[in-house]
């Protein structure tokens, strides 16, 4: 069944790779279907693999082999809420460590240029939570990261 509303992602010619990426590296993450070009298009040929269906943490995508007109940004990211360093470690390190690229604040970029935040709850809670102090002390620590730091944030909260 076709979902209702699914994310489409461009990609120069990879989206099979990037798709398979995902479903190792992240739970409830699948590659459910590979649909190769009925005819030739702009940036392939008859047969080539034109789209792949697949889900990021139960979240439905389509992986379009575009060609390069378009590029990833930054306007468009996944947010991956963590519970713990060791969590928050594992995402950053699979993706950094597989070509990815560092960048501030909890964010990273993979290889095929789409934009992870990598967000330990501990972080989110401090910055949305009751006390503006705490809030302003965890913002302030996480803008001085790459990777989030959960002890850190932790005692920047705790003042």
């Amino acid at each position: 069944m076709i979902p209702k509303n699914t994310i489409c992602l461009w990609y120069d010619n990879d989206a099979y790779g990037a798709a398979t990426f995902y479903a190792e590296t992240f739970p409830d993450s699948a590659v459910t279907r590979v649909t190769r070009a009925p005819g030739d298009y702009p940036s392939g040929k008859q047969g080539d693999v034109l789209t792949v269906e697949f889900t990021v943490f139960g979240i439905p995508c389509i992986g379009l082999n575009g060609g390069p007109a378009f590029k990833q940004s930054e306007a468009f990211s996944f947010q991956i809420a963590t519970d713990d360093q060791a969590e928050t470690d594992r995402y950053w390190n699979a993706i950094v460590g597989n070509d990815g690229q560092e960048s501030g604040c909890g964010w990273c970029k993979d290889k095929w240029g789409l934009n992870w935040q990598i967000t330990p709850r501990v972080l989110t809670r401090a910055y949305t939570g009751n006390d503006p102090a705490a809030a302003k002390r965890a913002f302030d620590a996480m803008m001085t990261m790459r990777k989030i730091d959960v002890a850190a944030i932790e005692a920047a909260v705790r003042g």
